[in-house]
């Protein structure tokens, strides 16, 4: 594979080939498809499809997240993808600060075992040890108890002299461990948000239940299948911005020695790829056993041995070698003639011989 051929592949995968999305089907097919995708491109850019870009139908003069209200393009965009997350055929990730990562619903379980909360049934705790900040807390609570709910009602829930931007900060700290989401926009209102436990509990409790290393290896390998091919440091730089390189590398030089992946040089780089199915072998054909009846025989051979049966002749057929005519059916013109009778077998320490039925 060349170079050209890999960005070519990519487009085809990201829909930047000219052939846009247009449709909320369009728009579930395609995260289904790449498993999950930034909004907006980041910059310094990032290797990953985006959802604009698979909009515009092309990767060229793309919209960043601080340039989004001014493009036409972002706000259809927008509205597709806010019905996308309203029916649940995807959800958002916080997880690269400037845009959100959309994850489609069978890959997101993997996402929260990776870095979702492993007890949101739990109160959250403040103090020095605490991940959340008070206003964290209490904006969860908030949400809990009312959600799903807009900034503007929680403002007025919290009381004081809340600033936009404090609720924001907190906001965040709850969505990059999952246990808030945005699940619906309105232009006169803004975002609706709700606790990720309620809103989608099946995928929640699935993620609970998976490791980290099992989450890990599972992206990691969903992600060199959505982008077909990467250099190491790609990767590692894509999962950086929520774990450890030292995890994903552990995690390559699994899938590596499961040989889930191999390395391929395309140009004058050495990337890792998903190496292709192994073709797979042809059944044996089932032998028939000497003596198995024909109806308990395979279809084919059982027609083939009756297509045998029917081309044997009654007059071709052996009889057994004790069974004697009976006299009675002998033409009364030949009872005189001599006529040897069948040969039986007789003991090995004996001769065998025959003799003519006496006349009467």
């Amino acid at each position: 594979m060349t170079e050209q051929e890999l960005q070519e592949r990519r487009n085809a995968k990201w829909h930047t080939d000219g052939q846009p999305i247009r449709t909320g089907d369009d728009a579930r097919e395609f995260i289904e498809s790449v498993g999950f995708c930034l909004m907006y491109p980041l910059r310094p850019p990032v290797l990953a499809p985006t959802f604009i870009g698979a909009w515009a139908g092309s990767q060229e003069n793309l919209p960043t997240w601080q340039h989004a209200f001014a493009d036409p393009r972002a706000k259809d965009a927008t509205e597709i993808m806010v019905r996308t997350l309203r029916q649940k055929h995807a959800f958002e990730a916080p997880l690269f600060g400037e845009t959100d990562l959309l994850v489609s619903a069978s890959v997101f379980p993997y996402f929260y075992g990776l870095v979702g909360d492993r007890n949101p049934r739990a109160p959250i705790k403040t103090g020095p040890r605490s991940e959340y900040s008070p206003l964290a807390a209490h904006v969860f609570q908030v949400i809990q108890k009312d959600g799903p709910i807009t900034k503007s009602r929680m403002a007025e829930l919290l009381g004081g002299s809340l600033s936009e931007a404090a609720i924001d900060r907190a906001l965040v700290e709850l969505s990059l461990k999952l246990r808030i989401t945005r699940v619906d926009y309105r232009a006169d209102q803004g975002a609706f948000w709700d606790v990720m436990l309620r809103w989608c509990p099946d995928e929640v409790h699935e993620g609970m239940n998976l490791s980290i290393a099992e989450a890990l290896t599972a992206l990691v390998s969903k992600y060199l299948e959505c982008v077909v091919a990467a250099e190491q440091t790609e990767v590692e730089e894509f999962f950086s911005n929520f774990i450890g390189r030292g995890r994903v590398r552990e995690a390559i030089n699994a899938l590596l020695a499961a040989r889930e992946f191999q390395f391929t040089h395309i140009g004058s780089k050495t990337m890792l790829q998903v190496p292709p199915p192994r073709p797979t072998q042809a059944a044996p054909r089932k032998l028939v056993r000497p003596g198995q009846p024909i109806a308990r025989r395979p279809r084919g051979l059982r027609q083939t041995a009756a297509k045998s049966a029917d081309a044997v002749k009654p007059t071709d057929a052996v009889k057994p070698a004790d069974v004697v005519p009976p006299l009675d059916a002998v033409n009364d013109a030949a009872k005189d003639a001599v006529r040897p009778t069948a040969v039986s077998e007789a003991p090995a320490s004996q001769p065998v011989t025959s003799e003519a039925p006496k006349s009467e």
